[in-house]
């Protein structure tokens, strides 16, 4: 094609025809699923036939069971090929992700002193101790000095009279 761009027209008509194109394969596409699935059915599944007497009825039945229980069997064989081929998958990936490196282990915490820690983050050029603990306050706890429990009828002596008013208003 040359560099010229395409007007919208064409654009548009191109666009159109393919998509009639592909409705039409999808068409022939589910029209030939369809008769395959038709074959298929006739050929596996027999129209049972219901009319007749009642041995006829349970012989049918019996093969019925016994044609279950042969599906049930492929199954099962089926589902545990496909289990042990997503084991062999699993164990496979494991595989390529050891081929391409080795995994990173999970950090695991440390206890280290401020010393160590120096140290370690330093190296061995400097020898310098920090004694942390030097230059945290001192805080002195203070004591509370309980009152001595006395009899309160000593207190109400005390506060009776002038002398005893007078203390009230003086401590408080």
């Amino acid at each position: 094609m040359s560099d010229k761009k395409m007007n919208s027209s064409r654009r548009a008509h191109l666009k159109s025809l393919m998509l009639s194109i592909a409705k039409d394969l999808i068409e022939k596409e589910e029209a030939e699923l369809k008769s395959t699935k038709q074959a298929y059915m006739a050929e596996n599944c027999p129209v049972p036939v219901t009319s007749g007497s009642l041995a006829e009825l349970q012989e049918m039945v019996k093969k019925l069971a016994l044609t279950i229980d042969k599906i049930d069997e492929e199954r099962y064989d089926a589902e545990a090929k496909v289990e042990k081929t997503n084991k062999e998958i699993e164990d496979l990936k494991i595989k390529v992700v050891d081929l391409q490196g080795i995994k990173k282990p999970a950090l695991k915490k440390v206890r280290l002193s401020a010393d160590a820690m120096l140290s370690a983050l330093l190296g061995t050029k400097h020898k310098a101790t920090i004694d942390f603990k030097a230059n945290l306050k001192q805080v002195k706890k203070e004591v509370k000095e309980e009152e001595e429990v006395g009899d309160w009828r000593a207190k109400i002596d005390e506060a009776a009279g002038m002398d005893g008013r007078k203390k009230m208003f003086e401590t408080a």
